[in-house]
């Protein structure tokens, strides 16, 4: 399952979702209307067909089947939306899911294990990597083609370039 977005709170009676996109492409989601997507609330799913979607102002107005009117739209309030793996875009070369990136072993080029990926975060510019050392601490490096030489999902490995200074971006 992939998360694409959270619903913040409802947008005016009829029971329409602002949606916080947590996707690249918020646009996916006119891609998904008449599909059925899953929402996550504490320990609970539960299946929704999404009926519109469109963009407003940084954010994504959803409708689902069965949700039509405010209160009911209130009880969904920061739940996140889910959708399966066949439902995901597919991904271009050179673009990894983050979900893969995490726990993969980061190695220098010279055969050094300098830790494993810890997360992601979007940058405008670029994805920054956040890595933990096996010493315990932790540092960041930019997702750009002069740092990381290769990823191999399969073998678990990403192969980086440590330029000088990138040690000293802790956290």
């Amino acid at each position: 399952m992939f998360e694409i977005g959270v619903i913040t709170k409802p947008q005016g009676i009829r029971g329409e979702l602002r949606v916080f996109p947590t996707t690249d492409d918020p646009t996916r989601f006119s891609l998904l209307v008449g599909k059925e997507i899953i929402l996550r609330m504490s320990n609970t799913e539960r299946s929704y067909k999404l009926l519109h979607a469109r963009p407003h102002k940084g954010f994504v107005l959803v409708t689902l089947e069965g949700v039509n009117d405010r209160n009911m739209a209130e009880t969904l309030a920061r739940a996140t939306i889910h959708i399966t793996n066949e439902m995901a875009l597919p991904l271009e070369e050179g673009e990894y899911f983050v979900r893969d990136l995490i726990g993969l072993k980061v190695e220098t080029e010279s055969g050094e294990h300098i830790g494993a990926v810890a997360n992601v975060f979007n940058t405008n510019a670029n994805d920054v990597y956040v890595i933990d050392t096996p010493e315990g601490d932790s540092f960041m490096i930019p997702a750009i083609k002069n740092v990381i030489l290769d990823v191999d999902i399969k073998a678990g490995r990403m192969l980086v370039h440590m330029m000088d200074g990138l040690r000293e971006l802790k956290i």
